[in-house]
């Protein structure tokens, strides 16, 4: 690329940007994380570490959670040689489930399901089955949580089993955080009144529910409740680079493993950057997480604190899967036929959110703002117009228009989208 040429991420490449003569464009990447030299051997020993054939003994059913196809997990790394020792502890291979924790989201199924274990050893020797939060029967009660009164209602084969661990990623969410750890358990194998109940308004509008804090946000402090409601989680993390390489991996307890990934993960990901921009040019962060509408509105989020009051925020995203959910369509007409203000008016008094409409409720806040463009491949006509946000013909003119607009030479520029949380101060 040329001096005058930035590289974003969308699909399962990269968008290349021409800027304008005169651009100065600063680049906010995360800070280089090492590479495990060999992963295979850093899962091991996380294991090992773990103890996890010792904590398997005695266990006659295992369920292993694992986050659906929007999160790039590598578990092609360990599912086997989890699965391996867990048999070896003497738990039968027909007992062991391994389960997509799709929350609210469609099932991963066929060359998707296949793609996702990453492993055909894994899809032929024990269950790998789909979360449904719609299938009443499906789900045990435990319960209401005490601090706000979540009702709890988990998948059965994961409350049933006796050895239950969840597995995933662990970068910034822009409401729960962090992403991974307790949030697998819930709402990813959550009954749909628990996770409408963690979406409400409530919850939503709450200023400490955002990405990179846990402290005092009221999503983390719940799904900590609901995992201590279970008792006995053990959980695998890990950490991935911008090559989506495995840069951190810890197996054990499920809230000290995910706060030392936390941890680790910060000091990266966090991005000091000292000031505002009037133009910020990001991404969706490309595949997975930018195949449909519904997810790119967390790309609209995560550098809010570093667009300038009235600044224009430029995302790319490939929607290569469309817009999303029936509901997140019905939920974005009304956005586009009341307005804002009276969106969100319609939301405050409920105490269990619609299905899907907590992501139009999120994409309020970069709304509010300031100007939202959106360049994408992938929405029919009617996809686009129910965005809500400016759509743009090519990146390149809207970057050079928003630079002569504000009368700003400086932007922003996020490569990898939501997976950097970049911070004024």
């Amino acid at each position: 690329m040329s001096p005058e040429t930035v590289e974003i991420a969308f699909g399962r490449s990269q968008l290349p940007v021409r800027l304008p003569p005169g651009a100065q464009p600063v680049l906010i990447r995360k800070r280089p994380l090492p590479k495990l030299p060999d992963p295979h051997a850093a899962v091991r020993a996380a294991l090992d570490a773990g103890d996890l054939r010792g904590r398997a003994r005695g266990a006659q059913s295992a369920c292993i959670l694992i986050c659906d196809i929007t999160r790039p997990v590598p578990n092609h790394l360990f599912l086997r040689p989890m699965i391996e020792d867990i048999c070896e502890a003497g738990v039968p291979r027909e007992a062991i489930t391994v389960l997509v924790a799709t929350g609210l989201h469609r099932p991963n199924e066929g060359a998707e399901l296949a793609e996702l274990v990453g492993d055909d050893w894994v899809m032929r020797h024990v269950r790998v089955e789909n979360h449904f939060a719609r299938n009443d029967d499906d789900h045990i009660d435990l319960g209401v949580t005490r601090g706000r009164g979540v009702p709890v209602r988990l998948d059965r084969r994961f409350v049933n089993a006796d050895l239950r661990i969840a597995t995933g990623l662990v970068e910034p969410h822009f409401m729960a955080g962090w992403s991974g750890g307790r949030k697998v358990v819930a709402p990813g194998i959550a009954h749909h009144t628990t996770i409408r109940t963690f979406h409400s308004a409530r919850f939503m509008e709450d200023p400490l529910a955002v990405q990179c804090n846990l402290v005092g946000n009221p999503l983390h402090e719940e799904q900590l409740e609901i995992v201590g409601m279970l008792g006995g989680v053990l959980a695998l993390n890990t950490v991935i680079d911008e090559d989506r390489d495995l840069a951190f991996v810890n197996f054990g307890e499920i809230v000290a493993t995910h706060l030392t990934a936390v941890e680790f993960v910060a000091a990266a990901t966090a991005v000091p950057v000292g000031r505002q921009f009037a133009t910020v040019l990001t991404s969706a962060a490309g595949y997975p997480l930018d195949k449909t509408y519904y997810q790119t509105v967390k790309g609209m989020v995560t550098p809010l604190d570093i667009l300038a009051p009235g600044g224009t925020l430029i995302i790319a995203s490939a929607c290569s899967e469309g817009f999303g959910s029936s509901e997140f369509r019905e939920a974005q007409t009304r956005l586009v036929e009341l307005g804002p203000e009276r969106f969100l008016a319609t939301l405050t008094a409920k105490s269990l959110a619609e299905v899907d409409e907590w992501q139009t409720e999120m994409q309020l806040k970069p709304m509010r703002a300031g100007r939202v463009q959106l360049y994408t491949t992938g929405l029919d006509a009617e996809g686009r117009r129910i965005t809500g946000v400016e759509m743009i013909a090519s990146v390149d003119d809207a970057v050079a228009a928003s630079l002569a607009r504000h009368n700003d030479p400086s932007l922003a520029v996020i490569p990898e989208g939501p997976y950097v949380v970049p911070l004024r101060g």
